[in-house]
């Protein structure tokens, strides 16, 4: 306990003792086998839906869409309790405490026949029992603890890992370079293990498909405990987004005042010492944010030049750093309909791999549905490689830029991957439907025509979702990392709920249609590709918005001052 006590850091101690190896050791450990646990529960979800609780696929997709949604969103919230009141630590031994009892939960459901409806074999005239009410709600009630716990442990997971070294020196900085290579290893390993050995034995049998996780997720919080003695626990220092909102408030209270002409000199001019941010110049744009720092008489200064009311007053060190993020949003909202066309390869492409032959060759063995997802990861664990170690080289000497090209250049890239997974995928989807059928809803199509619409969507996600990873943490003040870090989660949330949003109006508005409804039970009565290419639609119109606001942002380093 002492020894414990020893390694918690006070925010406003010089000398940090790093555990480094010995802590990052147990770390690895937790990171591995949480990630098989979690994404070895959430890959197989819709067909568990589908297929245990009797949901239609409509209802199926739009509940997965929602919880995914919210799992996305939920880091935003978790980011801000760490930083503001309970250190990464403690955030995520609670998180992995609530993930465990939420795969319980889902394994119970399960395992015990009285937690699910009864079993039936579906076919054309038969009708199963849906869940009851209180079925229903211990199943969702495993799913609020699986997002409770992703709040907790996706912003704080690899801030955590970095809190072992020392940044200052070389061999930390070396150490963390390190750490986040072999973190997106293990999420990569997790992702393949996931998609095919567990999914293969939830299809064989869902309690034991569902027990594994749970079992490997209590391995990951046993690692997680056991090196508590070794960590650095870092004590929060509050949420930076109490500074943004401070901004705001005081603009909006000075709304009627006049900017001065010389603004660089003439506005509120503090930046603390103890301060890790980067100093920012005074910029032009989003000028009304500036009217925060203004300083008039009844405005108070403390001994050390900080504001007595930051609510009322604000440096303009605070504003451009509210700047930062303002310039961000839009090219940030653009990722929400990008990722629509990522998520529908978790989703339907699910269903259009159960209606087709999954058989390998002739031999009798069927490859899961969910397990084809592994080709999209397989595609971009390949590809980043070629990229960093070929591609970039000669682009580098092509155009004489670090990176070969500007981080919007790569993430516009993936937006247009974006439409063309979209298009491809109405093109298998046609083949798949108008294929002749080897037994009742199932095309006689192999499913690895599924691979390309997978591997662009590999693609799609290693130019965009990395630029947007890159972009974030970049331009994003340095104090706000681990908020940069929670907004592509929350992007892709975002994108769930447009996508479960898009489902339902489809659903909808085609029963009524000439064409039938597009997105039925059995696919093949439905026009799936119809609604991939209305997605390609929204798509361009998607690439042309962010082709706008590309043109308009500008990058940190690249700003003018006033």
């Amino acid at each position: 306990m002492e020894r414990e006590e020893e390694n918690i850091v006070p925010t406003d101690e010089p000398e940090i003792k790093h555990a480094g190896v010995k802590a990052i050791a147990f770390i690895i450990g937790n990171e591995a086998f949480e990630k098989l646990g979690t994404i070895g529960t959430s890959s197989n979800l819709i067909l568990y839906l589908n297929n245990v609780f009797h949901m239609k696929k409509v209802t199926a997709a739009t509940l997965i869409n929602i919880f995914n949604g919210t799992t996305n969103m939920a880091p935003l919230l978790g980011a801000f309790l760490s930083d503001s009141y309970f250190g990464r630590y403690k955030t995520l031994a609670f998180a992995s405490m609530s993930s465990l009892l939420g795969m319980t939960g889902l394994m119970l459901t399960a395992a015990i026949s009285k937690l699910h409806p009864p079993h039936c074999e579906k076919n054309h005239n038969s009708t199963c029992v849906g869940p009851t009410a209180w079925q229903l709600a211990f199943l969702l009630a495993g799913f609020s603890l699986l997002v409770v716990g992703a709040g907790g442990i996706r912003p704080c997971n690899l801030a955590f890992g970095a809190d072992q070294f020392n940044p200052r020196t070389e061999s930390g900085k070396r150490a963390i370079n390190s750490f986040f290579n072999w973190y997106y290893f293990t999420f990569t390993f997790a992702v393949i293990i996931s998609v095919t050995f567990i999914t293969y034995v939830q299809n064989r049998n869902w309690a034991i498909g569902l027990a594994i996780p749970a079992c490997l997720m209590f391995i990951s919080c046993a690692l997680f405990f056991l090196g508590s003695r070794f960590y650095v626990k870092v004590k929060p220092q509050g949420s930076p987004l109490v500074s943004v909102v401070q901004v705001v408030v005081a603009a909006t209270r000075k709304r009627q005042l006049k900017l001065p002409e010389n603004r660089a000199f003439n506005l509120f001019n503090y930046m603390p010492n103890t301060s890790n941010n980067s100093k920012l110049p005074c910029t032009d744009q989003f000028g009304f944010l500036d009217k925060a720092a203004i300083l008039t008489p009844e405005d108070q200064v403390n001994s050390d030049g900080s504001a007595s009311n930051p609510w009322k007053l604000c440096s303009i060190q605070q504003v451009e750093e509210l700047k930062c993020i303002a310039r961000v949003i839009p090219i940030w909202a653009s990722g929400i309909v990008f990722h629509v066309a990522i998520v529908q390869q978790q989703t339907y492409a699910v269903y259009q791999a159960s209606q087709s032959d999954r058989r390998l060759s002739k031999s009798s063995f069927k490859v899961p549905e969910a397990s084809y997802a592994v080709f999209a990861m397989l595609t971009l664990a390949m590809w980043i490689p070629i990229y960093d170690r070929v591609v970039v080289p000669f682009l580098q000497k092509l155009t004489g830029k670090e990176g070969g090209i500007t981080i919007l250049q790569r993430i516009g890239i993936g937006i247009v991957l974006s439409v063309l997974t979209m298009v491809v995928s109405g093109l298998v989807e046609e083949r798949r439907r108008t294929s002749p059928l080897t037994m009742p809803k199932q095309s006689s199509m192999s499913g690895l025509w599924l691979i390309p619409q997978l591997a662009l969507a590999g693609l799609c996600e290693a130019f965009n979702a990395i630029g947007q990873i890159e972009l974030y943490y970049k331009e994003f003040p340095e104090n706000m990392r681990s908020i940069a870090g929670s907004f592509l989660f929350c992007g892709m949330a975002c994108s769930n709920y447009l996508s479960g949003f898009l489902v339902y109006v489809v659903h909808r508005i085609s029963l009524r249609a000439r064409t039938g409804d597009w997105l039925p039970e059995d696919l093949n009565e439905g026009r799936l590709d119809y609604f991939y290419y209305m997605i390609a639609a929204l798509g361009v119109l998607n690439f042309g918005y962010f082709l706008v606001c590309a043109r308009w942002y500008r990058y940190k380093g690249d700003l003018e001052e006033c």
